[in-house]
């Protein structure tokens, strides 16, 4: 979402009251850092990404490497935002824009719009659905077919809802999500909304950060079946990792 000049770390309630999920960096590849990620997912064997700020949002689709196979613009003055395929269609959400561009998933030529019930985060599809992120404790569930709200998630940890969810991917019965202005995940049951772990990459942003001047917060999440890729907005690599086994927090 919205881009920032100072960054925020959220420090809080994961440490307290959910398990963290370990994780081990295996791979990465280059990304632009012109890029203000605010999409990712895999297609198949292609990486898709969509990206923001008003004049540079765009959607790119690359090859395993990185390199980039096809593109399309999304014109001023919408701010781009999250992405999913569904069927045949490849959908992008806008801000602030209180609508979504519907492309050809293969060709990425325009096909038409859809309305938004409000800011547009984060999007993902799973469980024969559309999943919205808006920012909100409320993971919104759409219908394919009508984009009309159907049902949603109230996403909750020991009780407290869990505000500023951003990206979000679907990771077999849960949902991942970026906590805008931290660098954590939030492994989210999809049955319940209950944040039941997380994960920590807030030595990965940071180093990252560190090596990249200009480089802000992490966004972005794309499972590929056996691991995740993410990165952030004007990062200079998107990283895969293998996730364990979860363990016990030890912290009180």
């Amino acid at each position: 979402m919205k881009r920032f000049s100072a960054f925020f770390f959220f420090v809080g309630i994961h440490s307290i009251f959910a398990a963290t999920w370990q994780w081990k960096l295996v791979d990465s590849i280059a990304h632009p850092q012109t890029r203000f990620t605010q999409g990712l997912f895999w297609d198949g064997p292609e990486l898709v990404e969509s990206t923001g700020l008003v004049g540079r949002s765009a959607v790119y689709r690359m090859n395993k490497s990185g390199k980039v196979l096809d593109s399309a613009i999304i014109p001023a003055p919408h701010f781009g935002e999250g992405s999913a395929r569904f069927g045949d269609d490849l959908l992008v959400l806008t801000w602030q824009s209180k609508k979504g561009f519907i492309l050809d998933a293969k060709t990425l030529d325009a096909k038409g719009e859809f309305p938004i019930p409000g800011e547009g985060w984060g999007l993902a599809t799973g469980d024969n659905c559309l999943w919205l992120s808006n920012g909100s404790p409320k993971i919104l569930k759409l219908s394919p077919d009508t984009k009309e709200v159907v049902g949603g998630l109230d996403v909750t940890s020991a009780g407290k809802p869990v505000g500023n969810l951003n990206e979000i991917e679907v990771f077999g019965k849960y949902m991942l999500a970026n906590i805008w202005f931290s660098d954590s995940v939030a492994v989210i049951g999809m049955a319940d909304g209950k944040v039941v772990a997380w994960l920590d990459f807030s030595t990965l942003a940071k180093r990252t950060r560190k090596g990249s001047a200009g480089a802000e917060v992490l966004n972005g999440l794309a499972w590929d079946g056996k691991r995740l890729w993410l990165t952030g907005k004007l990062w200079s690599k998107i990283f895969a990792v293998e996730i364990k086994e979860p363990v016990k927090d030890s912290k009180p």
